[in-house]
């Protein structure tokens, strides 16, 4: 979470609340965090059928959500007005109705609290966001780099008072990748299952998550690590004949990313796990895997093998053999790495 996200929530969390929210961004974890938690403190339960309104862009217009916000609370000291997927608001993109929000953003009310949600990111230089900035809360909510992901998981844990280790939080990121909400709802998932002060595993990530604990994309990617021939064929065996379970598309990505980083590892003329970590953007304890990947594969070997998996993509995509299914992509590109 950037200091930006967390200052906006502690201020809201002690109801110092601004007049104006303008939250907008690609990533809408963050966006829907914040409004959630507005819609949770800022109006008391028994005030909400008076004085909150959320409604949707695709359902209002842009006079209609100004009329709501210049409306004043009914017997209380505020209310709120949400606008969920406010880029759907209709008139947001005409001049006119610009300018009825601008004016409005100007001089809001006091006693309004008015939040549209934008999904996708919003022209900060429009005279619209500049106001808003002015009175009220502007964000953009962008989305995390991948090496920052993993930190995020250990953060939600930790908020959660829940332990998770190392490679738990390793094979969710490699498993989920940067979908933050998919993350929260897996490891809430996940939170739910455990006991008393259980600690989050590796196990458990394979147990709740939907892993198979022998044949998944991991242990596909140690058997190539290790070149055992023999349990990845098997393993690219397996997903064949189980390709609904097994996509090919989200394990190419994983391969594309390991070896990547392998590639890295051999670049680097700093071989101190310290380097590499800072390099690749993982812990240190996984800094090992890729260092005995570069080992068993020389540099030429790892650019053909990225040169395989990206071939392996435009395959399954139909492009040049669109006969082949996953299955035989898989294989084949199982043997183009080993042999």
């Amino acid at each position: 979470m950037t200091p930006a996200i967390d200052q906006i929530l502690k201020d809201v969390r002690k109801k110092n609340f601004a007049p104006l929210y303008l939250l907008h961004g690609d990533e809408t974890y963050f966006v829907d965090l914040i409004a959630d938690e507005i819609e949770k403190v800022a109006v008391p339960e028994h005030e909400k059928g008076f004085n909150q309104f959320t409604v949707f862009g695709k359902d209002t217009q842009v006079g209609a959500v100004i009329n709501l916000a210049r409306r004043y609370p009914f017997m209380a000291d505020r209310q709120l007005v949400l606008v969920k997927e406010a880029q759907q608001m209709g008139g947001l993109n005409e001049k006119a109705s610009q300018s009825l929000l601008e004016d409005y953003a100007k001089s809001p009310l006091p006693s309004t609290i008015l939040v549209l949600c934008h999904t996708g990111p919003y022209d900060e230089r429009k005279a619209l966001a500049k106001a808003i900035g002015q009175k009220g809360v502007l964000l953009n909510s962008k989305k995390l780099y991948d090496n920052k992901v993993p930190d995020w998981i250990g953060d939600y844990c930790r908020q959660q008072n829940v332990k998770i280790s190392l490679k738990a939080i390793q094979m969710l990121f490699d498993y989920i990748g940067n979908d933050l909400k998919r993350l929260a709802s897996e490891i809430d998932k996940i939170m739910i299952n455990l006991k008393v002060g259980e600690e989050i595993s590796a196990d458990t990530v394979e147990r709740l998550v939907g892993i198979s604990k022998e044949y998944n994309v991991f242990e596909l990617q140690k058997a190539l690590t290790l070149r055992d021939v023999l349990k990845a064929n098997r393993i690219a065996d397996y997903f064949g004949r189980n390709p609904k379970d097994n996509p090919l598309p989200p394990m190419l990505i994983i391969l594309y990313q390991f070896f990547t980083k392998v590639l890295m590892v051999q670049a680097s003329r700093d071989q101190s796990e310290k380097t590499l970590s800072t390099l690749l953007g993982v812990h240190t304890f996984f800094v090992k895997d890729y260092l005995q990947t570069a080992r068993a594969y020389p540099l030429w070997k790892v650019a053909g093998i990225i040169h395989s998996i990206r071939q392996a993509d435009a395959l399954s995509k139909g492009i040049e053999a669109p006969s082949l299914n996953e299955g035989a992509i898989l294989k084949q590109l199982v043997y183009e790495i080993l042999h």
